[in-house]
C-alpha cells in the first residue's frame, strides 16, 4: 500500500483533511490508551463505557448522544434507568472507526486520509450521525471528503476501493465502490499523455535509478506514460472488485488487448503455479510482475512510477475456495474477441479451472474459447495432468474436446465465410494454414502422452484420427508418435499393432522416416513392405524427374514432391538421429533391386517344381472302356507270347479257340 498513514491529505484544499467541532460539553486534551482500553484525558470521571470486541472506550453520554442517533435511541429505548455499558460489535471499521467518531464527537480534530475515511463513513452511517442531530455532521463531511477529494485522486481512489474490502455491505450500500470504480475507470481510460499522477507501472529490471533518472524524476516533466500503466495498481484489489473495475473500463470503451493484459497480470499475481513453467511464456516481461520493490529510490521510474504495496513480501497465500473464486471471475470477464488474451493464458487458466473444481459450464465456455485460437497453442500448456479417476497421467480427453471446438470452429468458418464469429463480432475466414500448425502441435502432444503406459491404445488411435488427411503434408511426426507408442507397450499383439499402423500414410513419410522404418524391429511386416513400397515409387519418380528434366521436357510434374518438401515437417529427431544412416541409402537401393531379381528367379524355380510336382502326385482318372482296352491288349499279348512258345503245334485247342470271343464280350460288357 502506499505509505498513506503518515502522509495525509495535507496540502489539498479541504479543511486540510482535518474534521474539528466546536461544540462539545467535556474540555478534553485527546485520549488516552492503557492497554486495550481508551480513556478521555479530562477530569470529569466518564460514565458510559462501549465495548467493540477486545478494546473499551471509557466515555461520556452527552459527547454521544449529540451526534448519533443510534445512541440516542440505545440509551433511551433501554429498559435500564442508568445504562452505563454497551456492546457495538457490528459497527463497520472496528475500533479504529470509532476511536475517530468518538474524538468527533468530543471536538477533537480527526484527520482524514484515504485509508480511514471509508472505514469512518460506514461507521457514521451505523452510528446514524446525520444532519438532523446537527449541522456538520460526520456523515455530511466524510461524504463531502470521499467526493471532492478521494474521487479526484486516482491514488485514493485505489487505497478507498482497497480498504472497502473489510466493509461489505456498508461500501457496497453507501455507494463507496461503484463510484471508486467508476473513478478508477475514467483515469485508466485517459489519454496516457495527459497523466500527471503518481501511479506504480511495472516492475523496474534495476534495484536502483542512475543520477540521471533520479535528475528527471519531477511528474511535471514531458514523460512517456506507457498504455499498461494502471495494471499495477488495479491488481491489489480483491477479486470481486477487481471485477467491478474491469467491467467499469470496459463500458469506457477501453481496448480489448489491454483488457486481457490487465486479466493475466493479475492472473500471475494471485493465483499461485500459474508461472511455474517459466518465466515469460505468458507476460512479455521476463520477471513476475507480483515481485515490486519497497525501496524509494528503486520504486520511481520516469519520475510517475511509484509502489502500491510498498513490501517485498508476496500476496498473501490464496486458498482453493478463494483460488476457485478467482478462476471463475476471470473466466467470466475475459473480452469476447479472440486474440484479447493469449492461447497459452486461457490452456493455464483452464488447467487452473480443472485442478480448483469450476463449475462445468464456465470450463465448457473456456474450452470453446481455447478452440477458438487452438492452432497458437504451445505443447508445454497441452501437457495437463489428469485430476480425474482416470489411470492416464495426462488429460488426453481435454485435448480431444479442445479438438473438437477447434474443428468446430474452423468447419463453420469455412461453411459460413461472411458469417460474424460469434465471440468478436468479426468476419474471418477459414485459415488453411490453421489446421497444419494444428496437425502438427498433435503429433507432438501424441508423441509426449504415447510414453504413458496407463494410456489405451484406443484413445492414442481416436485422437490421432481426429484430424482430416489434409492436415497433414508429411506423417513423419505421427510415425514418431506410434513409434513411441509401440516401444512403451511391448505387450501389444500383431493384430493391435497393425490397427495402430493405420492411421499412418506410409506414403506421406519422407526418405528418411522410410529408412528409419525399414529397419524398425516394433512395426508389422506388412507395414514394413509397404514402406519399402512407398520409398521405390519415390525413388524411381525422382530418377523418372531427372531424365525427364535432362531431355528438357518442361512439362513433366513429378508423382510426389521433392526431398525438401518431403523433409519440411520431419523433426529434427528424426533428421539428428538418422544423420550416419543417409549413408546407406545407395546400399539399400542396390539391395532392395538384388531382392527383386531374386524374387523372380525364386518364382520361376518354384512354378517348375509345382508342375513336375504335379506331374508325380496327380491321380489318373480312366473310365471302363479305357480299362477293358487295356485289359484285351495284355491278354492278346500273352496269347502271342504262347503261340510263340508252341512253336509248330497246329492242333487247335478248342477250349482257347471259345474263351477267346468270350473275353471280348467279357471286356465289351
Amino acid at each position: 500500500m502506499w505509505d498513506s498513514e503518515s502522509d495525509s491529505v495535507g496540502g489539498r484544499d479541504y479543511g486540510n483533511g482535518v474534521l474539528t467541532t466546536s461544540k462539545h460539553g467535556v474540555k478534553t486534551e485527546g485520549f488516552e490508551q492503557r492497554g486495550q482500553s481508551w480513556f478521555v484525558a479530562t477530569d470529569v470521571p466518564s460514565d458510559f463505557l462501549v465495548q467493540i470486541g477486545d478494546v473499551s472506550f471509557h466515555l461520556h453520554k452527552y459527547p454521544l448522544l449529540s451526534r448519533s442517533g443510534k445512541m440516542n435511541r440505545i440509551i433511551y429505548e433501554s429498559r435500564e434507568v442508568e445504562l452505563s455499558k454497551i456492546a457495538l460489535d457490528e459497527l463497520p471499521g472496528g475500533p479504529e472507526a470509532f476511536e475517530l467518531a468518538a474524538k468527533f464527537c468530543y471536538g477533537i480534530a480527526v484527520d482524514l486520509t484515504a485509508t480511514n475515511i471509508s472505514g469512518l463513513r460506514c461507521a457514521a452511517e451505523y452510528l446514524e450521525m446525520t444532519e438532523d442531530l446537527e449541522e456538520g455532521n460526520l456523515i455530511f463531511k466524510t461524504e463531502a471528503f470521499l467526493s471532492y477529494v478521494v474521487l479526484s485522486s486516482w491514488r485514493d481512489s485505489i487505497l478507498v476501493l482497497k480498504s472497502c474490502e473489510k466493509l461489505s455491505p456498508w461500501a457496497e450500500n453507501l455507494q463507496i465502490v461503484r463510484r471508486c470504480s467508476e473513478s478508477i475507470a475514467w483515469k485508466a481510460c485517459a489519454n496516457p499523455k495527459g497523466i500527471r499522477w503518481q501511479y506504480t507501472g511495472k516492475p523496474p529490471k534495476i534495484s536502483s535509478p542512475s543520477w540521471k533518472e533520479m535528475k528527471d524524476s519531477s511528474p511535471s516533466r514531458s514523460h512517456q506514460v506507457p498504455s499498461d500503466w494502471w495494471f499495477e495498481d488495479v491488481s491489489i484489489l480483491r477479486i470481486d472488485h477487481f471485477v467491478r473495475v474491469i467491467n467499469a473500463i470496459k463500458v469506457k470503451g477501453m481496448r480489448f488487448e489491454l483488457l486481457g493484459a490487465s486479466l493475466t497480470n493479475y492472473a500471475v499475481k494471485w493465483l499461485p503455479g500459474f508461472m511455474k513453467d517459466g518465466p515469460g511464456s505468458v507476460l512479455d516481461e521476463g520477471s513476475n510482475s507480483s515481485h515490486s520493490n519497497s525501496s524509494g529510490g528503486s520504486s520511481w521510474k520516469g519520475g510517475l512510477h511509484m509502489i502500491v504495496a510498498g513490501t517485498k513480501d508476496d500476496p498473501p497465500p490464496v486458498h482453493t475456495k478463494d483460488q476457485r473464486m478467482i478462476v471463475e471471475s476471470l473466466i467470466s470477464i475475459i473480452p469476447p474477441q479472440k486474440d484479447s488474451v493469449s492461447c497459452s493464458f486461457l490452456l493455464r487458466l483452464l488447467k487452473m479451472a480443472n485442478m480448483s473444481k469450476v463449475a462445468p459450464a464456465l470450463v465448457t465456455e473456456l474450452e470453446k474459447r481455447v478452440g477458438m485460437q487452438f492452432e497458437q497453442a504451445a505443447l508445454s500448456d497441452l501437457l495437463i495432468p489428469s485430476y480425474s479417476k482416470s489411470e492416464s497421467t495426462y488429460d488426453v480427453d481435454l485435448v480431444q474436446r479442445l479438438l473438437e471446438h477447434f474443428l468446430v470452429q474452423e468447419q463453420t468458418e469455412s461453411s459460413s465465410p461472411g458469417r460474424q464469429s460469434m465471440y468478436d463480432g468479426t468476419q474471418r475466414g477459414s485459415n488453411p494454414n490453421a489446421k497444419m500448425r494444428v496437425a502438427r502441435l498433435l503429433d507432438s502432444y501424441l508423441t509426449e502422452v504415447s510414453r504413458d503406459r496407463n494410456l489405451s491404445m484406443t484413445k492414442f488411435q481416436v485422437l490421432a484420427e481426429a484430424l482430416p488427411e489434409s492436415a497433414r503434408t508429411c506423417d513423419d511426426g505421427l510415425y514418431r508418435a506410434i513409434d513411441s507408442y509401440l516401444k512403451a507397450h511391448p505387450t501389444l499383439s500383431e493384430h493391435e499393432r497393425k490397427r495402430l499402423c493405420r492411421v499412418m500414410d506410409c506414403q506421406k513419410l519422407s526418405i528418411d522416416a522410410c529408412l528409419h522404418a525399414a529397419q524398425n524391429e516394433r512395426l508389422p511386416l506388412r507395414v514394413v513392405v509397404q514402406v519399402l513400397f512407398s520409398e521405390q515409387v519415390k525413388i524411381s519418380n525422382a530418377i523418372a524427374n531427372n531424365s525427364l528434366k535432362e531431355a528438357g521436357d518442361t512439362q513433366y510434374q513429378p508423382i510426389v514432391s521433392n526431398r525438401n518438401t518431403l523433409l519440411e515437417a520431419t523433426p529434427l529427431s528424426f533428421q539428428e538421429g538418422w544423420a550416419t544412416a543417409k549413408k546407406d541409402i545407395n546400399t539399400l537401393k542396390f539391395e532392395l533391386e538384388t531382392v527383386k531379381t531374386k524374387y523372380l528367379e525364386l518364382q520361376n524355380d518354384m512354378e517348375t517344381l509345382q508342375r513336375q510336382f504335379d506331374k508325380i502326385v496327380k491321380p489318373k482318372h480312366t473310365s471302363a472302356w479305357t480299362s477293358g482296352w487295356k485289359k484285351l491288349s495284355k491278354m492278346t499279348k500273352m496269347t502271342n507270347l504262347e503261340n510263340h512258345e508252341s512253336g509248330s503245334q497246329n492242333i487247335p485247342n478248342a477250349e482257347q479257340t471259345r474263351k477267346t470271343p468270350r473275353r471280348w464280350r467279357n471286356s465289351i460288357s
